[in-house]
């Protein structure tokens, strides 16, 4: 029952990285197929996986595609019942649904402004208003969360789940713009980005070099903490 999941450059494709760190955090076996996301050739590399037309993309064993995370995150759960995706906990379970449902349609200027990439801390990059709200609810979620799951500290509702595979862009893109965040909520993103999955993910995405930086670089810029 292997997968192939196909996902654009690491170092860039926040999507592409939920995508992995479902299979990979949880066990589930699979193939990683590249897309050319900055090369050029993401539709013609996509052709063959039809409607899908972003990364990341999932073909299952028998040929049937999947296209959009929170998609994918059900049907793998679904799939493999015993991985532990979700909470098991029904209350649990519901909370991380909604974190990853307001993840996918929520945090428009946080994205916007600050794209992630994991290759440097752009720690001269000023928030706007717009983001520092986007922080502001960040930091409401992630401390309600901890608070139903009785924990202060480690992942969002006790153990590793499908809520934290969602947030870890975000975590990223925290790290990578130096934004102001609660002590807690540094706490957490640092747990991410030191996890040994994410730090996997970032040193491949490394042996790859881009010139010019498809980002604005904001600096000073300083070495990346993990």
């Amino acid at each position: 029952m292997t997968y192939d999941l196909f996902i654009g450059d690491r170092t860039f494709s926040s999507w592409s990285l939920r995508g992995w760190l479902m299979l990979e955090k949880f066990g589930l076996p699979y193939r990683t197929r590249m897309v050319g996301l900055y090369s050029g050739t993401m539709a013609q590399d996509l052709a063959p996986l039809a409607p899908a037309r972003l990364v990341p993309a999932l073909r299952t064993a028998e040929g049937d595609v999947i296209g959009e995370s929170i998609a994918m995150a059900e049907t793998l759960a679904e799939r493999h019942p015993d991985a532990g995706l979700w909470p098991s906990d029904p209350a649990l379970r519901a909370r991380a649904r909604w974190l990853c449902a307001e993840m996918t349609s929520g945090f428009a200027a946080l994205r916007d402004a600050c794209p992630m990439q994991l290759q440097h801390v752009n720690a001269g990059f000023v928030p706007s208003d717009a983001v520092r709200s986007d922080l502001d609810r960040l930091e409401q979620i992630w401390t309600s969360a901890r608070d139903l799951a009785g924990t202060q500290d480690g992942w969002l509702l006790g153990r590793y789940s499908l809520a934290d595979v969602f947030f870890a862009p975000v975590a990223a893109r925290i790290i990578g713009y130096a934004l102001p965040v609660s002590d807690s909520a540094r706490s957490y993103c640092e747990r991410t980005i030191q996890d040994p999955a994410f730090r996997r993910w970032r040193s491949e995405g490394l042996t790859q070099t881009y010139e010019p930086f498809p980002y604005p670089v904001y600096a000073p810029c300083t070495d990346w903490p993990a």
